[in-house]
């Protein structure tokens, strides 16, 4: 059964920092890419990041480059997320995403979410 679990939201000022992790189960972590959706409130469900399952490749939304950083333990299934130097409308429910090959169609898998705002 495959399983996202986010972690590490919260409460930070304005330029500060945060990392989130996503810990996942159910499949073969190393050989699935890993992404970083965010979704404001009125707002749709947006791609904020991307790793391949080596971790040798990644891309990022324009608006985050050179502030967010993702990046992947295999050993520990777990993906992350550096955020620095946020700014108020990186506030958002973070969400990791895996797209598994199952029954013969690809199935996107979501975790619950976490929680960023970014507040003075």
């Amino acid at each position: 059964q495959v399983q996202l679990v986010e972690s590490g939201g919260g409460l930070v000022q304005p330029g500060g920092s945060l990392t989130v992790s996503c810990a996942a189960s159910g499949f073969t972590f190393s050989a699935v890419a890993m992404s970083w959706f965010r979704q404001a409130p009125g707002k749709e469900r947006e791609l904020v990041a991307y790793i391949t399952g080596a971790g040798s490749i990644t891309n990022y939304k324009d608006s985050v480059k050179g502030r967010f950083t993702i990046s992947r333990d295999n050993a520990k299934n777990t993906v992350y997320l550096q955020m620095n130097s946020l700014k108020p409308e990186d506030t958002a429910v973070y969400y990791c995403n895996a797209r598994l090959y199952i029954h013969s169609r690809w199935n996107d898998y979501w975790g619950q979410g976490t929680q960023v705002t970014v507040s003075s």
